[in-house]
């Protein structure tokens, strides 16, 4: 076991004096390996409370870099970060909170091609990340790895926590929830919005559940799921059990767990296709496709924005008609007929809705925009403002 320099004994002085913990458990903090998944809202409490307490190596994964929308619940990351890498500005901030430990930064996407390889290089798995696919490929991969994962979700006022670990006899992820919600049944933090300091609860849970999966102190959160309501100040503990037949963790299933398939990682981001057949367009277009249709036939082609006017008022594509969701049920009369309608939200899963609804009513020329406005600010026009 590693020794504690004279520096770290100091700095560690509150944890050496619980009897619990000690300076065993505080070297076993030292030996540890922690990634956590998501630089975010739960990533930023949950990196910065392992980075305190002493995870002598801690690993960040994110892709995305530092936006304005992001500061006002992603504590890891100031005015100065903006436009920077999340896992560069996450690494200086928590190499400063400690410079003890070792950070490492993967700047990439976790994906089925690489969760398991870089799940195997750490101790515990925290994750941080809020879409749902994501969340089934790190459930997979953590069962396929081995390793422990600490969930955390949030949504408006509400946040989760629990810890899913199959090796040590409780429950996974998919044991909970089996199989991922339809994209756009379920509306996101960005649709919806979310109480900033709610993050700062649910990760720093995270974190103290990682520690004491670390050190053996206190019960685990594994086969149990805590919930919070903060408008209540209400926590509540749901005993969870292990699902026999899970595809995911059961007896027959875990060996057999393929990442790669489609058809058993409902974690590779799930979207509803359809062949097109005669002069029936597809279900979905990318931004770059609709790009194509707007240069090519623009008075064919009719763009319906089904965002909410304050997020029109942020950044709209140009002649976009603005038909919020909630009142489009009522403005059926007024769409075109004759035009192929191209509809577009935030991320594409409101305006998916829509696109069914519409075809639904008898509208066969109306397509989804794929990643909605987002896409198109970050793949077609980088100088949109984005939220």
């Amino acid at each position: 076991m590693t020794r504690l320099s004279p520096a770290e004994m100091t700095r560690y002085s509150r944890h050496l004096r619980l009897e619990e913990l000690g300076v065993a458990g505080q070297t076993k903090l030292k030996d540890a390996k922690v990634l956590v998944i998501g630089a975010g809202g739960l990533g930023s409490p949950a990196s910065l409370y392992l980075a305190a307490a002493g995870v002598g190596t801690l690993g960040i994964v994110d892709f995305d870099r530092v936006e304005s929308h992001n500061l006002q619940r992603q504590l890891l990351h100031t005015d100065a970060s903006i436009g920077t890498l999340k896992t560069e500005s996450a690494a200086a901030r928590l190499r400063a909170a400690n410079p003890h430990i070792a950070v490492r930064e993967h700047a990439f996407t976790v994906s089925p091609a690489n969760a398991v390889s870089l799940f195997g290089e750490y101790d515990i798995i925290v994750d941080g990340t809020d879409t749902f696919p994501t969340r089934y490929l790190n459930n997979d991969a953590a069962v396929l790895a081995r390793r422990p994962l600490v969930h955390g979700s949030i949504f408006r006022f509400e946040g989760t926590v629990s810890v899913f670990a199959p090796q040590q006899g409780g429950p996974c992820y998919r044991c909970l929830f089996p199989d991922p919600p339809l994209p756009g049944t379920v509306p996101t933090c960005d649709q919806s919005g979310v109480l900033g300091a709610l993050c700062g609860v649910i990760g720093s849970l995270q974190a103290l559940e990682a520690i004491k999966l670390i050190t053996g102190v206190g019960d685990t959160l594994v086969g149990r799921l805590l919930t919070y309501d903060s408008l209540n100040q209400e926590f509540r503990t749901l005993r969870l059990k292990k699902n026999p037949s899970c595809r995911a963790c059961g007896a027959d299933a875990s060996h057999r767990l393929d990442l790669r398939g489609t058809a058993e990682n409902p974690a590779c981001q799930a979207t509803i296709s359809m062949e097109s057949s005669g002069h029936e367009p597809p279900l979905e277009l990318s931004v770059q496709e609709t790009q194509a249709l707007l240069n090519s036939n623009p008075s064919g082609v009719a763009l319906i924005d089904v965002r909410e006017p304050f997020e029109a008022a942020i950044c709209r594509i140009a002649g976009a008609e603005l038909i919020p969701m909630r009142q489009l049920p009522n403005r059926l009369e007024s769409l075109s007929s004759d035009k192929h309608l191209l509809i577009y939200c935030h991320h594409g899963g409101r305006s998916l809705r829509v696109t069914e609804f519409l075809r639904g009513r008898g509208f066969r020329q109306v397509s989804n925009i794929r990643g909605g406005i987002d896409a198109w600010a970050r793949q077609i026009d980088p100088g949109m403002p984005r939220y």
